[in-house]
């Protein structure tokens, strides 16, 4: 499958923890990325500061969907499924 330009889905619904340039402690779910074009394009695709999970992160039907809207709402369902579960605070 080859990715939709222009969906940025993948910009937008899942959290990153690695620094993104601009966003040095990465982003939440469901924030756009400060790299992501008002017309949904990634102004990091093909640099070497694109972080690693963005450049593994490669498009699939099960998280794609058939529009940019499925998109975007299957990777937001995916990152709710794989939240970490909250810690419950240490003993002091």
């Amino acid at each position: 499958m080859e990715c939709r330009v222009g969906c940025g889905a993948c910009c937008i619904a899942p959290s990153i923890s690695s620094p993104i340039p601009g966003m040095p402690n990465g982003k939440p779910a469901g924030v756009r990325c400060v790299q992501l074009t008002d017309d949904n394009r990634c102004r990091l695709f093909g640099l070497p500061e694109r972080p690693e999970i963005c450049v593994r992160l490669r498009p699939m039907l099960d998280i794609c969907g058939e529009t940019d809207e499925e998109a975007l709402i299957l990777l937001t369902e995916l990152e709710i499924l794989t939240r970490p579960e909250p810690q419950p605070d240490s003993p002091a």
